[in-house]
């Protein structure tokens, strides 16, 4: 049993150290560089290949991989280019000069040493320096010592060879006999005369920078390959044909040698070889705006986010987004560098640009009494039947409405009829010959979609359908002109019937009557063509009178009480109608008394005067503002005078203040002008002082309310007088995303769909308009996301947006669209940006396929955010591009517009968006991204031809090097032969 275990082991064992060969036998490849199996030279460079490797000798060596040996690169016929000794290293070579030189930079080259220039070169007087080698001199009186360096004062008289004139060129010696015998230094030989020194070779190189031979006429100098020979004879002059004349750049012979020169943006450097970049950011900021930075041999001018670069490329100037398309939903307001979106009253924005109705109603329930009704933009409160709203047009008040009077009397022959309008009456002129004047209140039919409160209701009192009536009057030659009755007019109207005149209608309470009155001209006959017309106007009148079942009796029913009261009011009408025919009907309110329309008279007036509710200025007729009124006998618009107020423009009268104390301010736009309102906290009949604090357990957040609001549940204020939910004592105090439950006294989570901003509240907001949230618990509007998929897909240009752009993109939402372009046509898209969260593992995908399948051809797919933008074509005729997001992270997304270009210009606009330099320059990345420019690009794109047409004015929208990028390429493919 043993022996089969220690088996068992011995297998399992050779398993593990066999990898090699089982993976060999599974077809894996094994790297024989790494392990150190191969058998290349030690020379030689391993790389690894499918199932197999290769060996290459490294640079400097020969062979086939596996035997390497050195090159001798000084064998070569130029030396290796060294221009005196070379001397061969493994694998390299390196040049040396000769004494007295020194190598140049290049490397290769040598160069005089200047020995003088360290300690004198060794010289006691004076040292000058030649070719590869210096000589020391001394000065009058002084002769060279044997070493050549020190200098002996030469007495006047004395041996052979202190004589000055011993005539040796370089060493005297003095002989056994008395004489003297001449030497030369090193590297110089005596010539025939046995006095002179001949320079050789042998010395310095005989003066020569680079190749020295002897000659009987001394050293003999040459140059390397490629070098030149000095007209002094000795030195060597770089050509730019040799290592462009060690320059680097630009190179010019000269007759001293090489003339080096650096392109614009780079400066030559002391060894007046080197071209260094020049780093223009660092003087006065290369002269941009906003950002420098520094290129090689040049610089890039860019703008801080929000601007755009001018064509001079250097100055900045803001972007005005709200000249763009769909920048905001609402109002635009243009920021240096940014910015801001506005809505209108009644909106709130969200995803940044976007603006989404108000619901008011779940807000506390818009603060209404009754019901509330949201409207797009607003909201209105309702009351029961039986009720109307309160002055605040919050509350519910049971007051009766105020009436119309209609006053008909017969005096002799002659009806007179009045039409008597409370204060709340409402003018509106409609034209310059049409007006309507409204009295009353219709009866009340109260909407079907409201939310309701559940207190009972006071005011509530049975309704009957009122006696509606209707009405329509012509009167000849006259004008609707609603003006002041002419003074000494005699009032006819109201009078008790004289000569036993019967009154048909004395005193009719009418609960609504509606005039319009309407003017037209009729020409007189057919063939009248420049006849001026007959002025016909039109007067009808729609009544409304209440049935009040209280004024029944047992012998006459609600049926009978019916047939009295329309009866009256048919015969109301009948007196009505005579007496506008005679110019005998008045209309009366605000202290006034009008005529509903003017006879026109024989002659024109110069000037006709304007309509009631409006004034001339100039030669136009101006409605009365907001906080003014049209006086009737003057004929102007005069400010509603303190303790009254006016909301609408064109009216006839202020309304007044439910405290009519005469105190406020003159010409009050609403209400709220009023003064004397309760505050918030406290309560009246009416709204206004004196008021009471709201009881414990009940608040009021808001000015001029008749009623406070319960906390419900049985919770209590600490003191009177509370202003809002938050002082009610609550069990337990609700964060934001929460409200208070009073039916369970708990903290329930917002629904999905609101939001609450706010600690200890009793409700949560509803999200603007067709917005709602990811989860619930929200507690911000910004939490609340529109998950309609955006763009516009059109068959030449078009765009597809993220839901909520720029607004964060909602959760688990799916896009789907469709680019068909037409035929002939393909597809080209830009990405100005994108973004997508990159921490949730690729949860948000956007791709760009030919149809829906996994399989077919892909054009796009990205999971990650790019800044930089990309352009690029379509790899398919057609287009499915498919977004989806999970619900762990969210982000900003995109908006990715497309153009559709003719086919035959496919080779063109392939070669534009492939073109690196489209994506190098920032300020090419961000015409990319501008919206405007993007129009032209996609113009060019389009209709290649158009931009020579556009030239001038695209000159002045992009900058010259994109001019230029463009302009190459779109010369080069319409005009191949030019």
């Amino acid at each position: 049993m043993g022996a089969l275990q220690l088996a068992g082991f011995c297998t399992l064992f050779f398993l593990l150290h066999s990898g090699k060969t089982l993976a060999n036998k599974a077809g894996q490849d094994v790297d024989e560089c790494v392990e150190g199996t191969d058998s290349c030279h030690i020379d030689a460079i391993c790389q690894n290949t499918p199932k197999s490797y290769k060996c290459i000798c490294k640079s400097g060596y020969t062979g086939d991989g596996k035997h390497c040996k050195d090159v001798d690169e000084c064998e070569r016929e130029d030396n290796a280019g060294c221009v005196h000794e070379c001397v061969n290293i493994p694998g390299n070579y390196r040049c040396t000069c000769y004494d007295g030189f020194r190598l140049a930079h290049d490397g290769h080259n040598c160069l005089d040493l200047d020995e003088c220039s360290e300690g004198n070169g060794g010289c006691q007087q004076t040292c000058v320096n030649m070719m590869g080698s210096y000589e020391c001199f001394c000065r009058e009186g002084f002769f060279l010592s044997d070493n050549q360096h020190t200098c002996i004062q030469r007495p006047e008289e004395g041996m052979n060879c202190m004589n000055k004139n011993h005539g040796c060129a370089h060493i005297c010696r003095e002989t056994p006999k008395g004489g003297i015998a001449c030497e030369c230094r090193p590297g110089f030989e005596l010539t025939k005369n046995q006095r002179d020194c001949k320079l050789t070779c042998n010395y310095g190189n005989g003066g020569c920078q680079h190749t020295c031979d002897d000659t009987d006429q001394g050293p003999k100098c040459g140059c390397h390959v490629k070098f030149l020979l000095h007209s002094d004879g000795v030195t060597c002059i770089e050509t730019c044909a040799v290592n462009n004349g060690g320059c680097d750049s630009k190179c010019h012979d000269a007759a001293t040698g090489v003339h080096c020169s650096c392109p614009m943006g780079f400066m030559l450097q002391p060894d007046r070889k080197t071209c260094k970049d020049i780093d223009e950011c660092r003087l006065n900021n290369g002269g941009c705006d906003h950002i420098c930075r520094n290129t090689v041999g040049s610089f890039e001018c860019s703008c801080k986010k929000g601007y755009k670069l001018l064509i001079n490329e250097r100055n900045c100037q803001d972007i005005d987004e709200c000249s763009f398309d769909r920048t905001c939903d609402h109002l635009c307001i243009n920021t240096p560098g940014s910015f801001q979106c506005l809505c209108n009253k009644g909106y709130t924005l969200y995803g940044l640009t976007h603006c989404g109705d108000v619901d008011e109603c779940s807000i506390n329930r818009g603060g209404c009494k009754f019901g509330c009704i949201n409207t797009p933009g607003s909201y209105q409160c309702t009351c029961p039947a039986g009720c109307k709203l309160h002055w605040n047009k919050k509350d519910c008040v049971g007051s009766v409405p105020p009436r119309a009077t209609l006053t008909c009397n017969k005096t002799g022959k002659k009806d007179s009829c009045a039409l008597t309008c409370a204060s709340k009456a409402r003018f509106q002129p409609e034209s310059d010959s049409s007006y309507t004047v409204s009295c009353g209140t219709p009866v009340l039919r109260q909407g079907s979609q409201q939310r309701a409160a559940n207190s009972s209701q006071q005011c509530l009192e049975a309704v009957v359908a009122p006696i509606k009536q209707k009405a329509s009057f012509k009167i000849k030659d006259a004008k609707c002109h609603l003006h002041p009755r002419a003074k000494g007019k005699q009032d006819e109207a109201g009078k008790t019937g004289a000569q036993g005149g019967a009154a048909p209608c004395s005193d009719c309470q009418v609960a609504f009557v509606n005039l319009k009155c309407d003017s037209s001209k009729k020409g007189k006959g057919r063939r009248a063509r420049n006849s001026s017309g007959k002025e016909v106007t039109r007067i009808t009148l729609e009544f409304e009178a209440e049935i009040k079942p209280e004024e029944t009796t047992a012998s006459c029913n609600l049926h009978c009480l019916r047939q009295k009261v329309e009866k009256k009011l048919k015969s109301a009408i009948k007196a009505l109608k005579k007496s506008i025919n005679q110019e005998r009907f008045l209309l009366r309110f605000a202290g006034m008394e009008y005529e509903v329309a003017r006879k026109l008279s024989v002659a024109p007036e110069r000037q006709e005067s304007c309509g009631p509710g409006q004034q001339r200025l100039g030669t136009k007729c101006v409605s009365c503002s907001q906080g003014t009124y049209y006086h009737g006998q003057t004929e102007q618009c005069v400010p509603c005078p303190s303790g009254t107020y006016q909301e609408k423009e064109g009216q006839l009268s202020c309304d007044l203040c439910p405290r009519s104390d005469a105190f406020g301010p003159v010409g009050a736009t609403n209400i709220t002008g009023c003064t004397g309102q309760c505050p918030p906290g406290q309560h009246s009949a009416d709204g206004f002082k004196p008021c009471q604090p709201c009881p414990r357990g009940s608040y009021q957040p808001e000015v001029g309310r008749a009623l406070c609001f319960p906390c419900g549940g049985g919770l209590t204020t600490k003191h009177e007088g509370a202003l809002s939910f938050q002082d009610c004592d609550t069990k337990v105090q609700c964060s934001p995303g929460h409200y208070y439950n009073t039916s369970v006294h708990r903290c329930i989570r917002c629904a999905v769909g609101t939001y609450q901003p706010d600690f200890r509240q009793n409700y949560c907001i509803a999200c603007p308009g067709n917005t709602t949230t990811d989860f619930d618990g929200s507690t911000s509007v910004s939490q609340c996301k529109n998950r309609q998929c955006g763009g516009e897909l059109g068959e030449y240009t078009g765009y597809i947006e993220s839901p909520n752009y720029p607004g964060n993109y909602p959760a688990n939402v799916e896009c789907t669209w469709n680019i068909n372009p037409p035929p002939k046509r393909k597809i080209l898209i830009v990405v100005p940006e994108i973004f997508l969260p990159s921490e949730d593992e690729c949860g948000d995908v956007l791709v760009m396929r030919k149809n829906s399948s996994p399989s077919s051809i892909t054009t796009y797919e990205t999971c990650q955010t790019y800044e930089r933008p990309i352009a690029f074509t379509a790899r398919s005729r057609k287009l499915w591009i498919n977004f989806k997001t999970s619900e762990a992270n969210s982000a900003r997304g995109f908006q990715i517009p497309y153009v559709t270009y003719d086919e035959d210009y496919e080779q063109l606009v392939e070669d534009i968006v492939r073109d690196g330099r489209l994506y190098a320059s920032e300020n090419h990345q961000e015409i990319l991204k501008d919206k405007k420019l993007i129009k032209a690009f996609f113009d060019v794109l389009a209709h290649p031809q158009n931009y020579f047409k556009y030239t001038e004015k695209h000159k002045e929208m992009l900058p010259r090097s994109f001019i230029k990028l463009l302009r190459s390429k779109v010369s080069s493919f319409l005009r191949p032969y030019k």
